[in-house]
């Protein structure tokens, strides 16, 4: 047709003179219509008569070439025939086998590679038994080939899932264990296995099977299997094991258990009697049986002496028993369980039933001052006996090890140790979303206060999802129970590790002090800051703490909180001048001058010239040989300079040192860390932000290039690790001064979101840069950019924090969005469409749950609940919850939940808890009985 809408023909016509009223259509034949019986009008084409005929094309026709297919299969083909031809070659390359395996995905894509008959193609593509039984049939050839290879077991295994029955697997699973006792990542798989298979799962079961996992990796390790030797970082994986029963107890409720487990451990580790120390495992837990069902204080309670000193003891002829003051012995006033009858009964079970978990969580012991004997229990699923303890008691011979179970411990109790857990039960022990709670970020940026916690419940608590975790301690007896922990295990180290109990300790306290704060309790504030100060005092009268800057800067932290700025200003000067002239040398130093200068920094944004000037002062005075004393003015210029050219002396010594020694040395990483924040912070004061980049991008490009080096992967040696590490701190500062510079000025955001982005890709697991990037990034109108990024990074990295804070940044984009519809509480016409970001949030949870780390997390399931609960969906909420016990059936929070969410189920859910054995304190009939009184 041409432009003037007149048909083109390929045939030359005369132009016609006459305007044409409509455009003719020119059919390809000029040939007239045949009119037959079947095609009486004659507007039938060929093909079509032919169909009415039941007739199919002739045979030439029908098979046109289709050139692109053709050459698809063909590459394909020739895929498959090389990878055959390898696997002939080489049949014991197993990598290879398994990459045969996932190119059967890729096989299935394609239009019918294997497909016999027309029709066929399309079932065939969308058969996934076909795909699994073709994998299946590559496996068992590559098994032939490879009796020995574990990842060829467990690839078949997991692929047997979709086929057999959970006791057909769990047979295989046990054949493959028998087979294989000392190979600890497939305890670690079969644990998690059996853990997650809700038709065979109870608590009792999991529980003996861990006590079966530790007590087999012990007599491997012990030699007593002479079949199979102990393979290298056994120690480490039975540790990282005993951690997970630890957690997976806790969640299910039966926290008397857990923290039986841990007194048991810091006992059999530390005060073994010299006498059983060359025995094997399982003859050192015989021995230790006695002492248990003793009667004899354990870690944590009053009078707790250990093991050594009862068996000397028992040896001389038993204790003198001195009756204890009766004064100690106050009962601490009972909480009424019940404090309002009117309400729901499901609401007041619940009610009860946190209680109770706050309150029990420590294993009941007759008192014998009362004359109580074992029949006086009123649960006895709170008293702990030895078969419940015994199989999992393992020996740790790494000092390193032995420090890490009391981190452990303390970090169970609710006690910031600092210490992450393992990774291969990191994700399984998260059930509360504190990791997105910014806490006193967004006020203090540079001196915010962050005990990690990683996502997992301190011992006891089982609140609501959305409750604040801040630390708001246990209750007296509680308290009490980890000061007595505390009290036991100092005197067994000493030095870096004795100071770092020391520092946990106070930052607990400090901790509750916040949460005094942010709740704005006076009176509590008053009593624990009380409390804290002494403390504080205590731990500094101690020799070998005097000169512990660590617990001077917390200190003086605590003091500053609390707003006594002037005393604390007296104790920051104090320390300083106690430290004489180390100049940048001492790590810990360096800390309490960044601390001070920072407080400082931050304390009034309208003095803001003072307060710069004192900072600028403590810094420089950092740099200096004489002692820092008070702040008299303001520095000198030249003063300045000097210390300008100090530091970049200093950081170039570091900076040389480090890529020279290798592995890198623990004092030398925490020395670049903290020099290279106070350079950070003293540029940014005296010269400007754009100079504490300069600095940051010093470093990073220097480190970078150490532990990634060019056409390498990511750095995995230890010296690789430690960098890494001092690389994350100091893009933390970066990250803190951006942020901080923001608040006090107008500067654009771009130059903080590229450092997050930046950050991220190479720490995908900080919590930390996570919320800020969510956080700035939620102030932001467009969401493409967001989205592509967490799309980038949930690609390539295994860790679970990306899905999470992905899932976080939606939820907060919807709640905005719903803030905008609902203004002034009133229902206005929707701009953005908001079913679009509900279903993304939903994609984004189904795919974190593809993953085995994300299916087995209580923390996402949790969320999911929580999320289709709020969009009112309750067929379908349901569904999830039952589909969460198939993954996770061990968490109790999960069924806490549900109570909450379906009142109605109430009954059904509590019966399912009792049948899994998860831990009921408060059954409904004692709950009847407390309603009638």
């Amino acid at each position: 047709m041409n432009i003037d809408g007149a048909a083109i023909s390929s045939k030359t016509e005369p132009p016609s003179s006459e305007p044409i009223s409509f455009i003719p259509v020119k059919d390809l034949e000029d040939a007239a219509p045949v009119t037959t019986w079947l095609n009486p009008l004659g507007i039938y084409d060929q093909s079509t008569t032919q169909w009415l005929q039941g007739q199919g094309p002739p045979e030439q026709e029908s098979k046109q070439p289709d050139t692109q297919p053709d050459s698809e299969s063909a590459a394909l083909k020739a895929k498959v025939e090389e990878f055959n031809r390898r696997v002939r070659e080489n049949p014991r390359d197993t990598q290879l086998w398994m990459a045969f395996v996932d190119f059967q995905d890729e096989v299935m894509k394609s239009p019918g590679l294997y497909a016999i008959e027309e029709g066929e193609q399309e079932k065939r593509k969308r058969s996934l038994k076909l795909i699994l039984e073709k994998k299946l049939a590559i496996l068992e050839r590559a098994i032939e080939s490879n009796q020995s290879s574990v990842d060829l077991k467990l690839a078949k295994l997991k692929l047997c899932t979709e086929f057999w029955e959970p006791s057909t697997l769990v047979k295989e699973w046990q054949k493959l264990i028998f087979l294989h006792p000392n190979n600890t990542a497939l305890w670690q798989k079969y644990l998690l296995f059996c853990q997650s298979q809700f038709s065979t799962f109870s608590i009792s079961k999991i529980h003996s099977l861990y006590g079966k996992c530790l007590s087999t990796l012990s007599a491997v390790k012990d030699g007593s299997i002479l079949s199979h030797p102990a393979l290298p970082g056994t120690e480490e994986a039975m540790f990282a094991l005993f951690l997970q029963q630890c957690h997976f107890l806790r969640q299910a409720g039966h926290s008397e258990k857990a923290v039986s487990l841990f007194q048991a451990m810091v006992d059999f580790t530390f005060f073994k009697p010299d006498s059983v120390k060359d025995l094997p495992t399982k003859g050192q837990v015989e021995f230790f049986e006695p002492f248990w069902d003793s009667g004899e204080p354990r870690a944590g309670e009053k009078g707790a002496r250990g093991w050594k000193a009862w068996m000397h003891q028992q040896e001389r002829g038993g204790w003198v028993v001195i009756n204890p003051d009766e004064d100690d012995d106050e009962p601490e006033e009972d909480d009424q369980e019940i404090k309002d009858k009117t309400l729901p009964r499901w609401q007041i079970w619940l009610a009860a039933e946190r209680s109770r978990d706050q309150r029990h969580w420590r294993p009941w012991r007759p008192d014998k001052t009362k004359k109580q004997t074992e029949e006086d229990c009123e649960d006895p699923e709170r008293q702990v006996l030895f078969d419940d303890i015994g199989q999992s008691l393992i020996r740790l011979s790494s000092h390193n090890l032995q420090f890490q179970l009391v981190e452990a411990f303390l970090q169970f109790l609710g006690v910031p140790s600092g210490l992450t857990p393992p990774a291969s039960c990191l994700y399984l022990a998260m059930d509360e979303n504190s990791i997105f709670d910014n806490g006193l970020y967004d006020e203090k940026p540079l001196t915010f206060f962050n005990p990690s916690f990683s996502g997992a419940s301190c011992v006891g608590r089982m609140d609501r999802l959305g409750c604040p975790r801040w630390t708001r301690g246990q209750n007296r007896e509680g308290e009490e129970f980890i000061r007595n922990v505390f009290h036991l295990v100092m005197p067994l180290f000493s030095g870096k590790e004795k100071s770092q109990l020391c520092f946990s300790w106070l930052q607990y306290e400090i901790a509750k002090v916040i949460w005094c704060l942010h709740t704005k309790n006076k009176k509590r504030l008053k009593s624990q800051g009380k409390n804290c100060k002494k403390l504080a005092k205590n731990l500094l009268k101690e020799p070998e703490n005097r000169n512990n800057f660590c617990l001077w800067k917390q200190y003086a932290h605590l003091e500053w909180l609390l707003g006594n700025t002037e005393d604390a200003r007296k104790v920051f000067d104090t320390a300083l001048g106690m430290a004489g002239s180390r100049e940048l040398k001492d790590s810990d130093l360096c800390e309490l001058s960044l601390l001070y200068a920072e407080l400082e920094v931050e304390l009034s944004l309208e003095v803001r010239g003072a307060a710069t000037a004192r900072a600028v002062h403590i810094l420089t005075k950092l740099t200096e040989s004489s002692p820092c004393g008070p702040y008299t003015g303001q520095v000198l210029a030249v003063h300045i300079l000097k210390a300008r050219k100090a530091y970049e002396h200093a950081l170039q010594d570091c900076l040389g040192d480090s890529c020279v020694s290798d592995p890198a040395p623990a004092d030398s990483c925490s020395r670049l860390i903290s020099l290279a924040k106070c350079f950070m912070l003293f540029q940014y004061l005296t010269t400007g932000i754009d100079a504490a980049v300069r600095i940051y991008e010093q470093v990073f490009a220097k480190l970078n290039s150490y532990v990634f080096p060019e056409g390498s992967g990511k750095g995995d040696s230890a010296s690789s690790q430690s960098w890494t590490s001092v690389l994350e701190a100091i893009t933390l500062m970066h990250t803190s001064l951006l942020r901080f510079h923001m608040k006090v000025s107008v500067y654009p955001l771009a130059p903080l979101r590229e450092a997050l982005s930046q950050a991220l890709k190479l720490y995908p697991g900080n919590q930390v840069l996570w919320r800020s990037y969510v956080q700035i990034q939620n102030k932001s109108h467009s969401a493409s950019k967001t989205r592509r990024f967490f799309d980038t990074i949930t690609r390539s990295a295994k860790a679970l924090e990306p899905w999470l804070f992905a899932i976080e940044a939606e939820k907060l984009r919807k709640r905005l969005v719903e803030t905008v519809q609902r203004l002034d509480g009133r229902e206005i016409h929707a701009t953005i469409p908001e079913t679009g970001l509900t279903h993304r949030i939903q994609a984004l949870f189904e795919n974190a749950m593809r993953s085995d780390s994300g299916s087995r997390c209580p923390l996402l399931w949790r969320m999911y609940l929580n999320f289709l609960v709020s969009l009112g969906n309750k067929e379908r909420s349901k569904g999830v919850f039952y589909k969460a016990l198939q993954n996770c059936p061990w968490a109790k929070v999960l069924y806490l939940d549900a109570v909450e969410y379906f009142p109605d189920e109430m009954q059904e859910i509590l019966d399912l808890m009792t049948e899994k054995e998860l831990r009921v304190r408060l059954p409904l009939e004692e709950l009847e009985l407390l309603l009638e009184d």
